[in-house]
């Protein structure tokens, strides 16, 4: 009779055989991997904005609610808008001035879309210290910041004051001739 050793290591799925070792390794590699996602998704997921900020990430407005020579302020992705129909004189002021001294130069035409010359859409935040100036103060016709004497032209661009830079144009398209998209 032959002599059986116990715990013989003959049997083809034995713990020390490397093809089965392998296997478990990886497949508890693949579960922890799949745990760690699991439990890191929610914390990455809530860095993505709110939907109340998406609803906000552009604006369309209906240009037919300001007569010449008037604007509305909108709010948009949490900064006042401003939205004015220019007049002709405002324009022809603007244009005049397009080779006048400015700190931030900047000419008339490269502020609004061709053809489209009395729309003037600009964030309405002053560049200095982001304070919300108003319209027909200041020495330019412009817009007028109170709080620390910046003076804007009817084109938004800095003529006087502490601020660095014009006021922003953002990123908008024209729908139709009556309705433009922000954003």
């Amino acid at each position: 009779m032959a002599d059986t050793v116990v715990g013989s290591t003959s049997h083809p799925h034995a713990a020390d055989d490397p093809n089965r070792r392998d296997f478990i390794h990886i497949a508890a590699g693949a579960a922890t991997v799949g745990a760690v996602v699991g439990i890191g998704w929610p914390f990455i997921d809530q860095m993505n904005p709110s939907g109340d900020v998406l609803a906000l990430a552009s604006i369309e407005f209906d240009l037919t609610k300001v007569p010449p020579g008037q604007q509305v302020v909108l709010k948009w992705r949490g900064k006042p808008l401003f939205v004015r129909n220019r007049t002709e004189a405002e324009i022809a002021k603007a244009r005049a001035d397009d080779n006048a001294n400015m700190p931030d130069p900047q000419a008339d035409a490269d502020r609004v879309k061709d053809g489209k010359a009395q729309w003037m859409v600009l964030i309405g935040t002053c560049t200095h210290l982001g304070c919300v100036p108003t319209f027909g103060g200041g020495e330019y016709g412009g817009w007028f910041c109170p709080c620390h004497g910046s003076h804007y032209d009817t084109s938004g661009r800095i003529r006087k004051g502490p601020a660095p830079r014009n006021l922003e144009v953002p990123e908008y398209t024209f729908l139709s001739d009556t309705s433009v998209r922000v954003g």
